[in-house]
């Protein structure tokens, strides 16, 4: 996984980017008919029920816009709100508040629907061993918020990018001309470039599952799109040798029958790449 420092980074370039996509040359609207010396205050308005996130992000916007706009912060990332709930309020320059005001919902609606999807989910493996994993099926240009997003409903982060870790999917396999090929290619490569990077490698059937299990160096064993029978049978095979993880068009209703074939960890791409934004607004406190 990658670093504190370079997570952080990532969060920065997303607030860059996105108050250059927004603002340009100037919010013109508020610029139009507000005086910069106007003064307000704006409540996060729950309109919806699930678990808030991006309460952290949207400090970091408002100090990236106006180090002088103040946050006063009643639910914390990570709690459960319902509709009328109010997540804070920020107080200052009302030009600043409204330059904002976009980015800062736009990131809180993406976010607290995945963090509500991945609770569910998390909920949903209560009872089992098996954990929840994300995947690279992100939204382009903020996966650090998803990815953040996630481990705020509870869940875990895969990789985050393709540099952080190795993972040998079919396409990469049958490029390579076969399992052991790839796995001694990607080995080697690894030794040659002095990179300490785990490995992982995606099986479609049984019998990849034992040539895999023929290589040494494996850290964990994508069981993809087996049914739960083959997935039993393939966690039996692997053993205590490396990890598990079901991946593949795994659903709410089928999670928990996955997880209790005794993989380690289930990845889903859905928790990120289909879900429904929570209503919140920002709205002006007289």
């Amino acid at each position: 996984m990658i670093s504190k420092a370079q997570f952080n980074k990532e969060l920065e370039l997303i607030i860059t980017n996105a108050i250059r996509e927004d603002v340009g040359d100037g919010d013109h609207s508020s610029m139009a008919c507000i005086p910069l010396t106007s003064r307000g205050k704006a409540k996060l308005l729950v309109k919806d029920s699930g678990i808030i996130a991006g309460v952290e992000f949207a400090k970091m916007v408002f100090k990236k816009v106006d180090k002088n706009l103040a946050v006063k912060t009643f639910i914390k990332d990570g709690r459960s709100v319902r509709n009328g709930d109010v997540v804070f309020y920020v107080e200052g320059s009302s030009q600043s508040i409204l330059k904002a005001e976009r980015l800062v919902l736009n990131a809180m609606q993406r976010m607290s629907a995945i963090a509500t999807k991945t609770k569910k989910y998390v909920d949903l493996l209560e009872g089992t061993n098996t954990k929840l994993l994300d995947t690279r099926k992100t939204t382009p240009g903020i996966r650090a918020l998803e990815k953040w997003a996630v481990k705020i409903g509870g869940g875990e982060n895969h990789r985050f990018a393709l540099y952080d870790m190795i993972m040998l999917k079919d396409n990469h396999i049958d490029f390579a001309g076969g399992i052991t090929k790839a796995i001694t290619k990607t080995k080697q490569y690894l030794e040659d470039t002095d990179r300490d990077l785990k490995i992982i490698v995606e099986a479609r059937d049984l019998k990849e599952i034992k040539e895999i299990l023929e290589n040494d160096g494996v850290y964990r064993i994508l069981i993809d799109n087996f049914n739960y029978e083959d997935t039993r049978k393939a966690v039996q095979m692997i053993g205590d040798k490396c990890l598990t993880e079901s991946s593949g068009g795994i659903t709410e209703a089928t999670i928990k029958e996955y997880a209790l074939c005794g993989v380690d960890y289930i990845s889903s791409g859905a928790i990120t790449h289909s879900v429904n934004n929570m209503d919140l607004s920002l709205k002006a406190v007289e």
